[in-house]
């Protein structure tokens, strides 16, 4: 049996415009007894970007950046930067996160040696669309398919906002495994109904 103590709140939204509305839902490292928290910062009219965050142990807050970490740069991301979730593999930092660009929301990467400076990789997870999903789980019809999966396509045929092969199933909560296995990192992510394992060669053709 697991004791879990609720210590409180311990990040609240602040007068500052990226993180105006809301802090929530962030990825956590810890090296030693310093807890590095990269959440998602929301500014009115819900627009994300990743905020920082040090703690020395689990209720002292010593570090808070005034403005984003990681802030919208490309128009895969344009509308949101959601639910970063960071590991360290041998001296870098990889953070995959949640890009919206205001009709999908895929799974993206960035990379940092010392989470001042990042570089980012893009979409890393496959751009499928409902159609193409439908065919992939075998055997299925629609009445099998979790609705949570055509709520966005269903949203988005009434109100025309894209194209039925513009509109891809959402395929968030990425993290990566903290080591390679066999040389190769592998991230695990909710895709359709059921998890799914995929092998990842960054920055390999």
């Amino acid at each position: 049996m697991v004791t879990i103590e609720k210590l409180g709140i311990i990040l609240s939204p602040t007068e500052n415009e990226f993180e105006n509305n809301g802090v929530f839902n962030p990825g956590i490292y810890q090296e030693g007894n310093i807890i590095h928290i990269l959440y998602r910062a929301v500014q009115h009219g819900n627009y994300s970007t990743i905020g920082y965050a040090k703690m020395e142990g689990p209720l002292k807050v010593t570090e808070r950046k005034q403005q984003p970490l990681i802030s919208r740069d490309f128009d895969y991301e344009k509308h949101g930067m959601e639910d970063a979730r960071i590991v360290k593999i041998e001296d870098t930092y990889y953070i995959t996160y949640t890009a919206y660009d205001g009709i999908n929301a895929m799974a993206a990467l960035a990379t940092s040696k010392d989470l001042i400076h990042f570089e980012k990789h893009g979409i890393i997870t496959p751009r499928i669309n409902y159609h193409e999903y439908e065919n992939f789980v075998a055997c299925c019809n629609q009445d099998n398919l979790n609705p949570k999966y055509h709520q966005y396509y269903n949203l988005f045929a009434q109100i025309g906002l894209a194209d039925d092969k513009f509109r891809l199933l959402r395929d968030k909560d990425v993290v990566l495994f903290p080591r390679k296995i066999n040389g190769k990192f592998v991230l695990l992510h909710p895709f359709g109904r059921e998890f799914k394992l995929y092998n990842l060669m960054i920055g390999k053709n």
